[in-house]
């Protein structure tokens, strides 16, 4: 029997890169024309991986759109609020260590927002289509991080945890819009991210703690007027 020509192999079966592949595929949809937009066949044909195969891995529309939104709050947790120390905070001021989380959260949380736009537009569309958005353990995580502040001894009694959380994350996912729409340069872009970073702080100073606890924040803040 006549073997076949040696350049002519057989392609290399890869499951894992190809779900990622098509994840990726549906991201792009996604941050471009939400939920919406999204089928398996589109997302399969970005990825330019067969159709069946698409199927094998996301059997409907409906499990390749929590898949994703699953990733995505994946992303957010790990990259955004709540990522290791110093990861993504730009500003070189020192806070004193009692006062440095509160200052890292926002910070990195803006700064992440503006540098991952279609990660919050993602996130939006899918808070915006879900029948149960409070589930999002992105959403569960951060409200509970505003819960823990008002709990302590320094926050207000009487703050709504999860109108503040929708109120705040909604701001963040939207600044960038302003963003990408204002600055031309990347001096631009940097003193609009610290615009905003300031205000959700000057916020949650005011809206969540007892200012008086953070003499260094508030001075930070008068500093940069």
């Amino acid at each position: 029997m006549a073997t076949k020509a040696t350049g002519e192999r057989r392609r290399v079966r890869n499951p894992e890169a190809t779900r990622d592949a098509i994840l990726t595929a549906a991201r792009t949809v996604l941050s471009e024309d939400g939920p919406e937009g999204l089928s398996v066949s589109r997302v399969a044909n970005l990825a330019g991986v067969n159709r069946g195969t698409a199927y094998q891995h996301f059997h409907t529309r409906e499990d390749l759109l929590h898949a994703t939104a699953d990733w995505v709050a994946d992303q957010l947790l790990s990259e955004g609020a709540f990522a290791a120390r110093d990861k993504q905070v730009s500003s070189e001021k020192v806070v004193p260590a009692r006062e440095q989380p509160v200052f890292e959260i926002m910070e990195r949380m803006v700064n992440f927002a503006v540098e991952n736009p279609e990660l919050g537009r993602i996130w939006l569309f899918e808070m915006l289509s879900s029948k149960n958005p409070s589930g999002d353990k992105f959403f569960a995580r951060y409200k509970q991080g505003i819960e823990a502040l008002v709990a302590g001894e320094y926050g207000h009694d009487d703050v709504d945890s999860e109108a503040l959380a929708v109120l705040m994350l909604a701001g963040n996912f939207l600044w960038p819009v302003w963003v990408n729409a204002h600055a031309k340069t990347k001096k631009e872009r940097t003193a609009m991210t610290k615009r905003f970073s300031r205000e959700m702080l000057r916020l949650t100073l005011n809206g969540v703690l007892k200012p008086k606890h953070y003499p260094n924040l508030i001075k930070m803040l008068k500093d940069d007027l």
